[in-house]
């Protein structure tokens, strides 16, 4: 099913699943969602002095911005990363819809993010990608296990729409 609107997103992910932020991207694609991720990866990486932190939160805040749908690629040491955490807060604090998307291979036992358990909204199966789409579209749908199966939600949040 072709899907003409542009849904800019912004992935967050640990450096290490950055082949799995690619395969995401192109599932996507194949099934045809127009998607523009604003997160960095490998594809817009350039051989520089690294940034201090401040820079660094700076860009991050101002990408995700412009994403509509924040989607946290959870794997197997997402929960660790600073960054993975301190990006959910900012999309938290922007209204954003964040989802959270089991990288293949995981298995139910994966820990999810500190500020996920927090803010985050509807966690998925790396399957699921028809319930990605749906909610980039704004249709919500239940919590999964990374093997696809419901789960109850941590936390109830509310979200309201500001018109």
């Amino acid at each position: 099913m072709e899907n003409k609107k542009r849904h800019n997103v912004f992935i967050s992910h640990h450096g290490l699943d950055d082949d799995k932020v690619q395969s995401l991207k192109g599932r996507l694609k194949n099934k045809g969602y127009n998607v523009c991720n604003y997160s960095v990866d490998s594809t817009k990486h350039t051989e520089r002095k690294r940034p201090d932190d401040k820079v660094i939160h700076r860009y991050l805040r101002r990408q995700i911005t412009w994403a509509g749908t924040f989607i946290c690629l959870i794997g197997e040491q997402t929960h660790s990363r600073k960054w993975v955490n301190d990006e959910i807060r900012m999309a938290h604090s922007q209204g954003k819809k964040i989802v959270g998307i089991f990288a293949h291979g995981s298995n139910n036992s994966v820990e999810l993010p500190e500020a996920y358990k927090k803010y985050g909204g509807v966690t998925m199966g790396w399957n699921s990608l028809d319930r990605l789409g749906e909610i980039m579209n704004d249709n919500e749908f239940p919590v999964e296990n990374p093997d696809g199966s419901n789960r109850n939600a941590l936390y109830k949040i509310a979200r309201v729409k500001c018109t």
